[in-house]
């Protein structure tokens, strides 16, 4: 049975369930910033993925990044998997600008979290939700 490590529980809001992975938002408004915890017990790594998973896991990254560039239009997207503080398995997706700042470094170790406040979170939720479905229907 999948359960999400505490950690990212309390760092995040759950935007939805996907095939493969829960769908997070970071809850720090200074990025935007998904985090994708595919829903299998035991995976620490990217290597630990069945390789029957991978092709969900790459297609459920892609969907999380396009729907960052079609409602922030950054400058870049980074995708990361690190673990090193969490030992489950989690993609971070972040909508990166040359404005932000941490750029043009890495976000981690870069200033404060800054939590959405609450009806900000809940539109933000919503918004991801609208912009998955518009990914999905312009998907070939």
């Amino acid at each position: 049975m999948f359960v999400l490590h505490e950690r990212l529980d309390a760092d995040s809001a759950h935007v939805i369930d996907w095939p493969l992975c829960r769908v997070l938002l970071m809850n720090d408004a200074t990025f935007p910033w998904l985090i994708l915890v595919p829903m299998r017990d035991g995976l620490r790594d990217f290597h630990d993925v069945a390789p029957a998973d991978k092709p969900a896991l790459i297609e459920e990254i892609d969907r999380a990044s396009n729907a960052l560039q079609s409602l922030h239009d950054p400058d870049s997207i980074n995708v990361a998997a690190l673990g090193n503080i969490v030992p489950q398995l989690h993609i971070h997706v972040i909508a990166r600008f040359t404005a932000d700042p941490a750029w043009p470094g890495p976000i981690w170790g870069e200033g404060s979290m800054e939590p959405y406040e609450k009806a900000q979170l809940s539109d933000t939720v919503d918004a991801l939700k609208r912009a998955f479905a518009r990914v999905d229907l312009v998907r070939p």
